[in-house]
Protein backbone atom coordinates (compact mmCIF):
# COMPACT_ATOMS: atom_id res chain seq x y z
CA UNK A 1 0.00 0.00 0.00
CA UNK A 2 1.43 3.38 -0.95
CA UNK A 3 0.17 6.88 -0.43
CA UNK A 4 0.40 9.93 -2.65
CA UNK A 5 0.69 13.41 -1.14
CA UNK A 6 0.32 16.73 -2.97
CA UNK A 7 3.26 19.06 -2.14
CA UNK A 8 3.15 22.73 -3.06
CA UNK A 9 6.32 22.18 -5.10
CA UNK A 10 4.14 20.34 -7.59
CA UNK A 11 3.85 23.53 -9.63
CA UNK A 12 7.22 22.89 -11.21
CA UNK A 13 5.76 19.84 -13.01
CA UNK A 14 2.79 21.62 -14.55
CA UNK A 15 4.51 23.09 -17.61
CA UNK A 16 2.54 23.69 -20.79
CA UNK A 17 0.09 20.84 -20.21
CA UNK A 18 -2.26 22.80 -17.99
CA UNK A 19 -2.66 25.46 -20.65
CA UNK A 20 -3.79 22.81 -23.11
CA UNK A 21 -5.99 21.17 -20.54
CA UNK A 22 -7.72 24.40 -19.61
CA UNK A 23 -8.43 24.92 -23.26
CA UNK A 24 -9.81 21.39 -23.43
CA UNK A 25 -12.17 22.08 -20.54
CA UNK A 26 -13.56 25.05 -22.34
CA UNK A 27 -13.81 23.20 -25.62
CA UNK A 28 -15.44 20.10 -24.13
CA UNK A 29 -17.62 21.71 -21.46
CA UNK A 30 -16.34 19.91 -18.84
CA UNK A 31 -6.89 1.37 -24.84
CA UNK A 32 -5.40 -5.62 -26.47
CA UNK A 33 -8.90 -7.06 -26.43
CA UNK A 34 -11.79 -7.45 -24.05
CA UNK A 35 -11.41 -11.21 -23.71
CA UNK A 36 -14.13 -12.85 -21.67
CA UNK A 37 -15.09 -10.36 -18.99
CA UNK A 38 -11.88 -9.75 -17.09
CA UNK A 39 -9.49 -7.91 -19.36
CA UNK A 40 -9.35 -4.26 -20.26
CA UNK A 41 -8.80 -2.55 -23.60
CA UNK A 42 -5.60 -0.62 -24.20
CA UNK A 43 -6.26 2.06 -26.83
CA UNK A 44 -4.07 4.54 -28.69
CA UNK A 45 -0.36 4.84 -28.07
CA UNK A 46 1.19 1.56 -27.06
CA UNK A 47 3.11 1.35 -23.82
CA UNK A 48 5.59 -1.32 -22.78
CA UNK A 49 4.19 -4.84 -22.93
CA UNK A 50 6.00 -5.80 -19.74
CA UNK A 51 7.07 -3.70 -16.77
CA UNK A 52 10.23 -1.78 -17.62
CA UNK A 53 12.59 -2.04 -14.67
CA UNK A 54 11.53 -1.85 -11.05
CA UNK A 55 8.21 -0.28 -10.18
CA UNK A 56 8.34 3.44 -9.51
CA UNK A 57 7.06 4.26 -6.03
CA UNK A 58 4.13 6.66 -5.82
CA UNK A 59 4.72 7.69 -2.24
CA UNK A 60 6.10 6.58 1.13
CA UNK A 61 5.25 3.20 2.57
CA UNK A 62 2.45 3.26 5.08
CA UNK A 63 2.34 1.05 8.11
CA UNK A 64 -0.73 -0.55 9.64
CA UNK A 65 -3.67 1.83 9.47
CA UNK A 66 -3.60 5.39 8.19
CA UNK A 67 -3.11 8.63 10.08
CA UNK A 68 -6.17 10.74 10.73
CA UNK A 69 -6.58 13.45 8.11
CA UNK A 70 -9.28 16.05 8.65
CA UNK A 71 -8.13 18.35 5.85
CA UNK A 72 -8.25 15.98 2.89
CA UNK A 73 -10.66 13.47 1.41
CA UNK A 74 -9.37 9.92 1.44
CA UNK A 75 -9.56 8.13 -1.90
CA UNK A 76 -8.40 4.56 -2.56
CA UNK A 77 -6.76 3.49 -5.81
CA UNK A 78 -7.17 -0.25 -6.40
CA UNK A 79 -4.85 -1.50 -9.16
CA UNK A 80 -2.43 -4.41 -9.65
CA UNK A 81 0.99 -3.33 -8.35
CA UNK A 82 2.48 -6.81 -8.64
CA UNK A 83 1.92 -9.80 -10.90
CA UNK A 84 1.38 -9.89 -14.68
CA UNK A 85 -0.57 -6.60 -14.85
CA UNK A 86 1.77 -4.62 -12.61
CA UNK A 87 3.00 -2.47 -15.50
CA UNK A 88 -0.50 -1.24 -16.26
CA UNK A 89 -1.29 -0.71 -12.60
CA UNK A 90 1.90 1.25 -12.02
CA UNK A 91 1.19 3.45 -15.05
CA UNK A 92 -2.26 4.26 -13.68
CA UNK A 93 -0.88 4.96 -10.21
CA UNK A 94 1.83 7.23 -11.61
CA UNK A 95 -0.74 9.08 -13.69
CA UNK A 96 -2.86 9.75 -10.61
CA UNK A 97 0.19 11.33 -9.02
CA UNK A 98 0.71 13.53 -12.07
CA UNK A 99 -2.92 14.62 -11.94
CA UNK A 100 -2.62 15.63 -8.30
CA UNK A 101 0.55 17.56 -9.08
CA UNK A 102 -0.91 19.26 -12.14
CA UNK A 103 -4.05 20.36 -10.33
CA UNK A 104 -2.20 21.23 -7.12
CA UNK A 105 -5.02 19.52 -5.31
CA UNK A 106 -4.93 20.04 -1.56
CA UNK A 107 -8.19 18.33 -0.57
CA UNK A 108 -7.49 14.81 -1.85
CA UNK A 109 -5.16 12.09 -0.60
CA UNK A 110 -4.88 8.92 -2.68
CA UNK A 111 -3.70 5.62 -1.22
CA UNK A 112 -2.83 2.73 -3.53
CA UNK A 113 -3.82 -0.87 -2.74
CA UNK A 114 -2.50 -3.89 -4.68
CA UNK A 115 -5.39 -5.92 -6.14
CA UNK A 116 -3.02 -8.68 -7.24
CA UNK A 117 -2.94 -9.72 -3.58
CA UNK A 118 -6.73 -10.04 -3.65
CA UNK A 119 -9.21 -7.42 -4.79
CA UNK A 120 -11.72 -8.14 -2.05
CA UNK A 121 -9.04 -7.91 0.63
CA UNK A 122 -7.76 -4.67 -0.90
CA UNK A 123 -11.24 -3.16 -0.86
CA UNK A 124 -11.84 -4.21 2.74
CA UNK A 125 -8.53 -2.69 3.79
CA UNK A 126 -9.30 0.52 1.91
CA UNK A 127 -12.68 0.86 3.62
CA UNK A 128 -11.20 0.09 7.03
CA UNK A 129 -8.70 2.87 6.41
CA UNK A 130 -11.52 5.34 5.96
CA UNK A 131 -11.52 5.86 2.20
CA UNK A 132 -14.81 7.28 0.92
CA UNK A 133 -14.25 6.68 -2.81
CA UNK A 134 -12.60 3.83 -4.73
CA UNK A 135 -10.86 4.40 -8.07
CA UNK A 136 -10.37 1.08 -9.85
CA UNK A 137 -10.06 -1.84 -9.96
CA UNK A 138 -8.75 -2.53 -13.43
CA UNK A 139 -10.21 -5.95 -14.22
CA UNK A 140 -13.89 -6.79 -14.40
CA UNK A 141 -13.59 -9.85 -12.15
CA UNK A 142 -11.98 -7.65 -9.52
CA UNK A 143 -14.77 -5.10 -9.92
CA UNK A 144 -17.32 -7.85 -9.33
CA UNK A 145 -15.55 -8.73 -6.08
CA UNK A 146 -15.13 -5.15 -4.92
CA UNK A 147 -18.58 -3.81 -5.82
CA UNK A 148 -20.69 -5.56 -3.15
CA UNK A 149 -18.12 -4.85 -0.42
CA UNK A 150 -18.06 -1.16 -1.27
CA UNK A 151 -21.85 -1.02 -1.62
CA UNK A 152 -22.34 -2.26 1.95
CA UNK A 153 -20.27 0.73 3.08
CA UNK A 154 -22.08 3.10 0.67
CA UNK A 155 -18.77 3.88 -1.06
CA UNK A 156 -18.92 4.29 -4.86
CA UNK A 157 -16.48 2.50 -7.17
CA UNK A 158 -15.17 4.08 -10.37
CA UNK A 159 -13.66 1.10 -12.18
CA UNK A 160 -11.30 1.17 -15.16
CA UNK A 161 -12.94 -1.93 -16.65
CA UNK A 162 -14.95 -1.80 -19.88
CA UNK A 163 -17.22 -4.77 -19.15
CA UNK A 164 -20.69 -3.24 -18.90
CA UNK A 165 -22.00 -6.31 -17.08
CA UNK A 166 -20.32 -5.15 -13.86
CA UNK A 167 -21.79 -1.63 -13.90
CA UNK A 168 -24.53 -0.60 -11.51
CA UNK A 169 -25.19 -0.86 -7.77
CA UNK A 170 -22.57 1.75 -7.04
CA UNK A 171 -20.03 0.63 -9.67
CA UNK A 172 -19.26 3.11 -12.44
CA UNK A 173 -17.15 2.23 -15.49
CA UNK A 174 -14.58 4.51 -17.12
CA UNK A 175 -13.21 1.91 -19.55
CA UNK A 176 -13.46 2.37 -23.32
CA UNK A 177 -16.68 0.75 -24.51
CA UNK A 178 -16.50 -1.07 -27.88
CA UNK A 179 -20.25 -0.64 -28.39
CA UNK A 180 -19.85 3.12 -28.47
CA UNK A 181 -16.94 2.88 -30.91
CA UNK A 182 -18.97 0.73 -33.30
CA UNK A 183 -22.01 2.98 -33.08
CA UNK A 184 -19.89 6.05 -33.79
CA UNK A 185 -18.11 4.65 -36.85
CA UNK A 186 -21.32 3.11 -38.27
CA UNK A 187 -23.18 6.40 -37.91
CA UNK A 188 -20.32 8.22 -39.61
CA UNK A 189 -20.19 5.69 -42.47
CA UNK A 190 -23.95 5.87 -42.94
CA UNK A 191 -23.68 9.63 -43.15
CA UNK A 192 -21.19 9.20 -45.97
CA UNK A 193 -23.72 7.21 -48.00
CA UNK A 194 -22.74 3.65 -47.08
CA UNK A 195 -25.75 1.46 -46.38
CA UNK A 196 -24.86 -2.23 -46.81
CA UNK A 197 -22.72 -3.51 -43.95
CA UNK A 198 -20.84 -6.76 -43.57
CA UNK A 199 -18.94 -7.91 -40.50
CA UNK A 200 -16.13 -10.25 -39.52
CA UNK A 201 -16.16 -10.94 -35.78
CA UNK A 202 -13.90 -13.22 -33.74
CA UNK A 203 -15.43 -16.05 -31.78
CA UNK A 204 -15.73 -15.24 -28.11
CA UNK A 205 -17.19 -12.57 -25.86
CA UNK A 206 -15.73 -9.56 -27.61
CA UNK A 207 -16.92 -10.78 -31.01
CA UNK A 208 -20.42 -11.56 -29.71
CA UNK A 209 -20.79 -8.13 -28.17
CA UNK A 210 -19.36 -6.41 -31.22
CA UNK A 211 -21.76 -8.25 -33.51
CA UNK A 212 -24.74 -7.26 -31.38
CA UNK A 213 -23.53 -3.67 -31.28
CA UNK A 214 -23.22 -3.60 -35.07
CA UNK A 215 -26.73 -4.92 -35.61
CA UNK A 216 -28.19 -2.28 -33.33
CA UNK A 217 -26.09 0.55 -34.73
CA UNK A 218 -26.89 -0.27 -38.36
CA UNK A 219 -30.60 -0.57 -37.60
CA UNK A 220 -30.60 2.80 -35.83
CA UNK A 221 -28.68 4.39 -38.71
CA UNK A 222 -31.11 3.06 -41.32
CA UNK A 223 -28.74 0.64 -43.02
CA UNK A 224 -28.71 -3.12 -43.60
CA UNK A 225 -26.40 -5.85 -42.30
CA UNK A 226 -26.08 -8.16 -45.30
CA UNK A 227 -23.74 -10.72 -43.74
CA UNK A 228 -21.85 -11.42 -40.52
CA UNK A 229 -19.23 -14.16 -40.30
CA UNK A 230 -17.20 -15.46 -37.34
CA UNK A 231 -13.60 -16.66 -37.33
CA UNK A 232 -11.04 -18.00 -34.83
CA UNK A 233 -7.98 -16.00 -36.00
CA UNK A 234 -6.26 -18.84 -37.86
CA UNK A 235 -5.39 -18.14 -41.51
CA UNK A 236 -7.70 -20.90 -42.73
CA UNK A 237 -10.60 -19.68 -40.61
CA UNK A 238 -10.14 -16.07 -41.72
CA UNK A 239 -10.06 -17.05 -45.37
CA UNK A 240 -13.14 -19.24 -45.02
CA UNK A 241 -15.06 -16.45 -43.28
CA UNK A 242 -14.16 -13.91 -45.97
CA UNK A 243 -15.28 -16.27 -48.74
CA UNK A 244 -18.58 -16.91 -46.97
CA UNK A 245 -18.99 -13.18 -46.73
CA UNK A 246 -18.35 -12.85 -50.44
CA UNK A 247 -20.80 -15.56 -51.35
CA UNK A 248 -23.66 -14.25 -49.23
CA UNK A 249 -24.15 -10.73 -50.55
CA UNK A 250 -22.37 -7.58 -51.62
CA UNK A 251 -21.40 -4.96 -49.05
CA UNK A 252 -20.00 -1.44 -49.26
CA UNK A 253 -18.71 -1.29 -45.67
CA UNK A 254 -17.08 -4.08 -43.66
CA UNK A 255 -16.50 -4.08 -39.91
CA UNK A 256 -13.46 -6.08 -38.79
CA UNK A 257 -14.18 -6.32 -35.07
CA UNK A 258 -10.72 -7.30 -33.89
CA UNK A 259 -7.34 -5.82 -33.14
CA UNK A 260 -5.36 -3.81 -35.64
CA UNK A 261 -2.87 -6.65 -35.93
CA UNK A 262 -5.61 -9.05 -37.01
CA UNK A 263 -7.12 -6.45 -39.34
CA UNK A 264 -3.79 -6.20 -41.17
CA UNK A 265 -3.97 -9.95 -41.83
CA UNK A 266 -7.60 -9.86 -42.87
CA UNK A 267 -7.61 -6.83 -45.17
CA UNK A 268 -5.58 -8.29 -48.10
CA UNK A 269 -7.81 -11.38 -48.13
CA UNK A 270 -10.89 -9.17 -48.22
CA UNK A 271 -9.47 -7.09 -51.06
CA UNK A 272 -8.87 -10.22 -53.15
CA UNK A 273 -12.22 -11.85 -52.40
CA UNK A 274 -15.06 -9.51 -53.19
CA UNK A 275 -14.19 -6.50 -51.03
CA UNK A 276 -11.83 -4.59 -53.28
CA UNK A 277 -13.76 -1.35 -52.99
CA UNK A 278 -15.40 -1.81 -49.58
CA UNK A 279 -14.72 0.71 -46.84
CA UNK A 280 -13.13 -1.12 -43.90
CA UNK A 281 -14.34 -0.19 -40.43
CA UNK A 282 -12.72 -0.93 -37.11
CA UNK A 283 -13.22 -0.59 -33.37
CA UNK A 284 -11.29 1.23 -30.66
CA UNK A 285 -8.81 -1.68 -30.68
CA UNK A 286 -7.24 -0.33 -33.86
CA UNK A 287 -5.85 2.74 -32.21
CA UNK A 288 -2.99 0.80 -30.60
CA UNK A 289 -1.66 -0.42 -33.95
CA UNK A 290 0.39 2.16 -35.83
CA UNK A 291 1.35 -0.53 -38.38
CA UNK A 292 -2.13 -0.16 -39.88
CA UNK A 293 -0.88 2.89 -41.75
CA UNK A 294 1.86 0.83 -43.41
CA UNK A 295 -0.62 -1.57 -45.02
CA UNK A 296 -1.87 -0.55 -48.48
CA UNK A 297 -4.94 -2.75 -48.00
CA UNK A 298 -5.97 -0.65 -45.00
CA UNK A 299 -5.90 2.73 -46.76
CA UNK A 300 -9.07 4.71 -46.20
CA UNK A 301 -10.29 2.55 -43.30
CA UNK A 302 -12.20 4.28 -40.49
CA UNK A 303 -12.33 3.60 -36.77
CA UNK A 304 -13.65 5.52 -33.77
CA UNK A 305 -11.81 6.09 -30.50
CA UNK A 306 -10.88 8.70 -27.92
CA UNK A 307 -8.66 11.51 -29.17
CA UNK A 308 -4.91 11.33 -28.63
CA UNK A 309 -4.17 15.06 -28.64
CA UNK A 310 -3.85 15.68 -24.90
CA UNK A 311 -2.66 12.13 -24.19
CA UNK A 312 0.53 12.78 -26.15
CA UNK A 313 1.31 15.68 -23.82
CA UNK A 314 0.63 13.52 -20.78
CA UNK A 315 2.88 10.76 -22.16
CA UNK A 316 5.71 13.27 -22.65
CA UNK A 317 5.40 14.50 -19.08
CA UNK A 318 5.18 10.92 -17.82
CA UNK A 319 8.40 9.91 -19.60
CA UNK A 320 10.18 12.97 -18.23
CA UNK A 321 9.19 12.18 -14.65
CA UNK A 322 9.30 8.36 -14.62
CA UNK A 323 11.80 7.53 -17.35
CA UNK A 324 9.62 5.18 -19.37
CA UNK A 325 6.52 5.17 -21.54
CA UNK A 326 3.10 4.87 -19.92
CA UNK A 327 0.43 2.40 -20.88
CA UNK A 328 -2.42 4.08 -22.73
CA UNK A 329 -4.81 3.20 -19.91
CA UNK A 330 -2.89 5.60 -17.67
CA UNK A 331 -5.17 8.38 -18.88
CA UNK A 332 -8.09 6.70 -17.10
CA UNK A 333 -6.28 7.18 -13.80
CA UNK A 334 -5.47 10.77 -14.63
CA UNK A 335 -9.04 11.59 -15.64
CA UNK A 336 -10.48 9.82 -12.59
CA UNK A 337 -8.45 12.17 -10.42
CA UNK A 338 -9.59 15.22 -12.40
CA UNK A 339 -13.18 14.13 -11.79
CA UNK A 340 -12.48 13.59 -8.08
CA UNK A 341 -10.74 16.93 -7.66
CA UNK A 342 -13.58 18.74 -9.36
CA UNK A 343 -16.16 17.17 -7.05
CA UNK A 344 -13.90 17.59 -4.00
CA UNK A 345 -14.34 21.36 -4.19
CA UNK A 346 -17.70 20.85 -2.47
CA UNK A 347 -16.91 17.59 -0.65
CA UNK A 348 -16.28 18.04 3.06
CA UNK A 349 -13.45 15.78 4.30
CA UNK A 350 -14.69 12.89 6.38
CA UNK A 351 -18.16 12.89 4.85
CA UNK A 352 -19.61 10.48 2.30
CA UNK A 353 -18.67 11.04 -1.33
CA UNK A 354 -21.44 13.01 -3.10
CA UNK A 355 -22.29 10.24 -5.56
CA UNK A 356 -25.10 12.23 -7.14
CA UNK A 357 -22.45 14.48 -8.66
CA UNK A 358 -21.38 11.64 -10.93
CA UNK A 359 -24.73 12.04 -12.70
CA UNK A 360 -23.84 15.53 -13.93
CA UNK A 361 -25.43 15.60 -17.39
CA UNK A 362 -22.94 18.23 -18.49
CA UNK A 363 -20.29 15.60 -18.02
CA UNK A 364 -16.60 15.90 -17.30
CA UNK A 365 -13.53 16.43 -19.42
CA UNK A 366 -9.96 15.25 -19.34
CA UNK A 367 -7.15 13.67 -21.30
CA UNK A 368 -9.60 11.51 -23.26
CA UNK A 369 -12.07 14.31 -23.95
CA UNK A 370 -15.64 14.70 -22.76
CA UNK A 371 -17.43 11.91 -20.91
CA UNK A 372 -20.41 11.39 -18.65
CA UNK A 373 -21.96 8.43 -16.86
CA UNK A 374 -25.24 7.12 -18.22
CA UNK A 375 -28.06 5.80 -16.04
CA UNK A 376 -26.34 2.39 -15.90
CA UNK A 377 -23.07 3.89 -14.67
CA UNK A 378 -21.17 3.40 -17.95
CA UNK A 379 -19.02 6.24 -19.26
CA UNK A 380 -20.45 7.70 -22.44
CA UNK A 381 -17.60 9.25 -24.42
CA UNK A 382 -17.25 11.82 -27.16
CA UNK A 383 -15.29 9.89 -29.81
CA UNK A 384 -13.48 10.98 -32.94
CA UNK A 385 -13.33 9.04 -36.21
CA UNK A 386 -9.84 8.42 -37.57
CA UNK A 387 -8.90 7.47 -41.12
CA UNK A 388 -5.95 5.23 -41.96
CA UNK A 389 -3.69 6.95 -44.46
CA UNK A 390 -0.30 6.25 -46.01
CA UNK A 391 1.99 6.17 -42.99
CA UNK A 392 -0.29 7.95 -40.53
CA UNK A 393 -3.79 8.39 -39.16
CA UNK A 394 -5.81 11.52 -39.76
CA UNK A 395 -8.97 12.83 -38.14
CA UNK A 396 -11.93 12.17 -40.41
CA UNK A 397 -14.48 13.56 -37.96
CA UNK A 398 -13.48 15.33 -34.71
CA UNK A 399 -14.95 14.32 -31.39
CA UNK A 400 -17.91 16.47 -30.33
CA UNK A 401 -17.01 19.18 -27.83
CA UNK A 402 -19.74 18.05 -25.49
CA UNK A 403 -23.01 16.20 -25.34
CA UNK A 404 -25.24 18.91 -26.74
CA UNK A 405 -23.81 18.53 -30.24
Amino acid sequence: MTETDTPRQAAMFVGPFLTAKRAARIAFAASALLVAACQSIVPKGTGPTTPSGPAQPTGPDIGPGLPTDTARNRVALLVPMSGPNAGVGQSIANATTLALLDTKADKVRITTYDTNLGAAAAASRALADGNKLILGPLLADDARAVGPIAARASVPVISFSNDVSVAGNGVYLMGYNPNQSIERVVTFARGKGLSRFGALVPRGTYGERSGTALLRAVEQAGGTVVSMQTFDRTPASITAAVKKLQGSSSYDALLIADSGRVAIQVAPIVRKNGGASARLLGTELWNTESALAASPAMRGAWFASVSDGLYRQLATKYRTRYGNAPFRLSSLGYDAVLLTVRIARDWKPGTAFPTARLRDNGGFSGIDGAFRFDRNGVAERALEVSEVGAGAFSVADPAPRGFGE
